[in-house]
């Protein structure tokens, strides 16, 4: 059966416009506005790295630029719109979805206790009851003020003690949760008084998580493999995506077409009917202008996603010496329009009130002009806020 072909570009915007980043940055970035938008991206990754801004700020930024950080915490820590979890890695995602996590909590609780045990040693299986009964004696804690005691030798995952691995294991598996964060540091507390009471006491059958974990990520990618829609969340199975896929195609509710690559190479995926019809008149154009975003964007997070639809490799060079890097250790993706044009290394240098670009490199095939130029600076300078800047400077040769 010969499918329908999707070419790159219709591919590009299709998925940029579902992550938010075809239209122009717009609204209040606090309140009903922010979750709305939280709840159309599924959810922020959450990270501490902020040599520039912190990952999740630069994320909701990028799409709303009036946002500022502070509002997060109001959304999050007052309003409980949202909560903290774990998808492939830490993140904010709206409280109306904490049913579909339990059965993450059911699953993670067997597999971490096995697989923490071997990695860490079984000293906190003794401290989880423990640690639980001083959560709800005493209220919200961080893991500084319980288990004095350190491990007696190295872990192998920061020297972690027993308790705050015990800590840890009772928020992955849903007996606590973050109930706010003061600078970067977490403070647990018991589910029952951070979830509201509405998703808190909802149960979701399995069958009924797989398959609003599959359509789900499906309306937040355009297309997908089975593989990709069980990434999204990281809430099911491989086998299971597929399983659903097989079942939605035999009941006419999902269509296959092919996607071609930056390469020119193409690759089955699953896409909605409607999606596929609407190709031809509903996608929108780019905005012409350019964008700084995070690394961890819900756009760029899947590296080889990014790399077969933007033909963009992408790496964060954590481990290599600095004489062998290519880039920056953490250097910034830069969008214009529907296209990666390049990535830059600037840090926030707050003491001085300066945004200092140290250097950028162009993608292949790139020209750097002076219009491109004075785009960059555009965003740069509405970046300032964000950053904590008032003012951009160039390093000497910094286009590489």
């Amino acid at each position: 059966m010969n499918l329908p072909v999707i070419d790159n570009q219709s591919a590009r915007r299709l998925f940029l416009d579902a992550h938010a980043l075809m239209e122009r940055p717009t609204g209040l970035g606090k309140g009903a506005d922010l979750a709305d938008l939280i709840g159309r991206l599924g959810f922020v990754q959450v990270d501490s790295v902020n040599t520039m801004a912190r990952a999740h700020d630069l994320i909701l930024w990028s799409r709303q630029n009036a946002y500022r950080p502070e509002a997060l915490r109001m959304l999050n820590d007052r309003d409980r719109a949202t909560f903290e979890h774990w998808t492939h890695d830490a993140a904010v995602i709206p409280a109306a979805f904490f049913p579909y996590w339990r059965l993450r909590f059911a699953r993670d609780r067997a597999r971490l206790r096995e697989r923490w045990k071997d990695w860490h040693g079984s000293a906190f299986h003794a401290e989880i009851d423990t640690v639980l009964r001083h959560v709800s004696d005493h209220g919200a804690v961080h893991s500084a003020e319980i288990g004095e005691k350190r491990a007696e030798k190295s872990t192998g995952w920061w020297d972690w003690h027993p308790s705050k691995i015990a800590l840890e294991y009772l928020w992955r598996t849903g007996d606590l949760a973050i109930t706010r964060r003061e600078g970067f540091r977490k403070f647990y507390d018991l589910t029952a008084r951070v979830i509201p009471p509405a998703h808190l006491n909802a149960h979701i059958p399995e069958n009924g998580v797989i398959d609003w974990a599959c359509r789900s990520a499906l309306d937040r990618l355009g297309f997908a493999t089975p593989g990709e829609l069980a990434a999204f969340w990281a809430l099911i199975t491989p086998l299971e995506a597929k399983a659903w896929a097989e079942a939605a195609r035999a009941r006419g509710e999902l269509a296959e077409a092919m996607i071609v690559d930056a390469t020119g190479a193409q690759r089955r995926v699953v896409i909605w009917p409607d999606t596929l019809a609407g190709l031809l008149h509903d996608l929108p154009n780019p905005v012409p202008r350019m964008r700084v975003l995070s690394p961890f964007d819900p756009a760029l997070r899947d590296r080889k996603r990014a790399e077969r639809l933007f033909g963009f490799s992408y790496r964060i060079e954590i481990f290599v010496p600095e004489a062998q890097r290519r880039y920056g250790y953490y250097v910034f993706p830069l969008m214009e329009g529907d296209r990666m044009v390049g990535r830059i290394d600037m840090r926030a240098e707050r003491e001085t009130g300066r945004l200092h670009v140290r250097a950028l490199w162009p993608e292949a095939g790139i020209d750097w002009g002076q219009g491109r130029q004075g785009r960059l600076e555009a965003e740069l300078h509405r970046l300032l806020p964000l950053a904590g800047c008032e003012s951009v400077i160039f390093a000497n040769n910094f286009l590489q």
